[in-house]
């Protein structure tokens, strides 16, 4: 039985009275545990990742467009996670399924930290193309139990309304641009958000594996009570399948925690076996 709304917006309100950093962002706890793709897996018709008990499966959308078959593609890359990044924190600021996107394109990509540029390899077709992938693709959730498998389906919209003028990205669209999260999504955040930092994410979003190493290590650290070793055919199944060796999946781990703990100094150790987590503050500290 769904809780009612009420104890829904109690929940966030507590949330954001709890942490006190002024670039609060949060993400979702499912999208840690599993992860999309950090580069372009082709016009596949399945992407998974499994970590632990938790499978994440993604479908693109295909469609028949003048009598042709057309596969819109799995979303990869930074982009999806800094525009699931900033949905789900203002999922969880306003507590509402409707979000407005801004008044035009280019105050859209300022809230992700991104340059309106135009041309074939530039910001505004590239963004463009990574938003219809994501918002059109169907992603479902698979956990094993000892006495079955639980199935949930996770449409992140089930409406996107998009007014701006992609050649005329500063100018202010007549009506304003919204999405409508789906009641699934909107309740997987508002159960489960997990609070980071938006200048970290910021900072580490040339690298997708990056930011996904740093909101997985901040949530681990929220209920971490003693020493894990994590070894790395559990990591490289999370984190690493677009690598086909272990050991430059290891080295590229290696080098992007040495990168990261400068930003956020969890305490971990490279290890022969895996990755040695020992119990660290979350990258956000609650209030006093």
């Amino acid at each position: 039985m769904e809780k009612p709304k009420n104890t829904y917006i109690k929940r966030v309100q507590k949330i954001l009275e709890e942490y006190e950093e002024p670039d609060l962002g949060f993400v979702s706890r499912s999208l840690i545990q599993t992860t999309l793709p950090h580069r372009d897996p082709g016009k596949v018709n399945q992407y998974s990742r499994t970590a632990g008990k938790l499978t994440l499966t993604v479908q693109p959308s295909i469609t028949m467009i003048n009598g042709k078959e057309v596969n819109f593609g799995i979303p990869y890359g930074s982009i999806p996670r800094l525009i699931l990044t900033w949905l789900t924190t203002e999922i969880v600021k306003t507590k509402s399924r409707t979000i407005e996107l801004g008044d035009s394109l280019s105050s859209f990509m300022k809230e992700l930290d991104m340059l309106a540029t135009g041309g074939k390899w530039g910001t505004i077709p590239r963004l463009k193309k990574q938003a219809e992938r994501l918002f059109r693709s169907k992603v479902t959730l698979y956990v094993r139990h000892d006495y079955g498998v639980s199935e949930k389906e996770l449409p992140f919209a089930d409406e996107r309304h998009f007014f701006w003028d992609a050649k005329i990205p500063e100018q202010n669209s007549l009506f304003k641009s919204f999405i409508v999260v789906s009641d699934k999504f909107y309740n997987e955040i508002i159960e489960r958000p997990v609070p980071v930092d938006l200048r970290i994410i910021k900072i580490l979003k040339q690298s997708p594996m990056a930011i996904d190493l740093y909101a997985w290590l901040t949530y681990r650290n929220s209920y971490l009570q003693k020493e894990t070793l994590v070894p790395w055919e559990h990591l490289a199944q999370q984190f690493g399948s677009d690598y086909k060796e272990l050991r430059i999946f290891k080295f590229k781990l290696v080098k992007l925690c040495e990168k990261m703990l400068d930003l956020y100094p969890a305490k971990l150790t490279a290890k022969d076996e895996g990755l040695l987590l020992y119990p660290s503050k979350t990258s956000i500290s609650k209030k006093s």
